[in-house]
């Protein structure tokens, strides 16, 4: 045997123990890692195993006398309870002490009102262009003319109910009919 050989020979259990090392270690690790798994996005159905997928295509394949049968051994082996069938009228007595319940609750006092300007007296269009300007901020005459001659129109929503009768007490004095939501 040559030196070169010699060196190999004496060298290979050293090389051989560190790609075992390596070899177990790459195992361990594949074992150790699971597979990562992608959340479904919502909206989406989840992905179903193959064996109730399986399971679901036949029982959608049975008929109805199949069905029951099925139903019947399922309560059994599970000791489920038969459930009462509701009787068609029993959906309208349901329903009957939920209007009751309604009733019982006080009803909601509104607390923010609506002023719409539905028409106006032509004789008086000026003084109410001039009533506008003056009752709603950031007009001036022409922005006020166009808005009296767009009627029906709000003239200003979600305010309290002694606002909404002021203003409407001011725009009626010069000839706007209005009405309060």
């Amino acid at each position: 045997m040559n030196s070169v050989s010699v060196r190999v020979f004496r060298h290979l259990p050293i090389q051989w123990r560190s790609f075992s090392r390596c070899a177990l270690l790459r195992q361990e690790v594949a074992q150790a890692t699971t597979p990562l798994t992608i959340p479904v996005p919502e909206g989406m159905d989840k992905p179903v195993s193959p064996k109730i997928e399986k399971i679901v295509s036949e029982i959608t394949n049975l008929n109805l006398l199949e069905v029951s049968e099925l139903s019947q051994v399922l309560k059994k082996r599970l000791n489920l309870p038969d459930a009462p069938m509701m009787p068609m009228g029993g959906f309208a007595m349901a329903a009957a002490p939920a209007q009751e319940e309604e009733e019982a609750t006080p009803k909601t006092v509104q607390t923010n009102f609506t002023v719409k300007m539905t028409k106006f007296d032509d004789k008086q269009k000026v003084a109410l262009i001039k009533e506008v300007k003056s009752l709603l901020e950031g007009f001036n005459l022409v922005q006020a003319k166009k808005f009296v001659e767009s009627v029906p129109t709000v003239v200003k929503a979600d305010i309290s109910k002694d606002e909404a009768e002021k203003l409407k007490e001011a725009l009626s004095k010069v000839g706007a009919i209005i009405e309060i939501e």
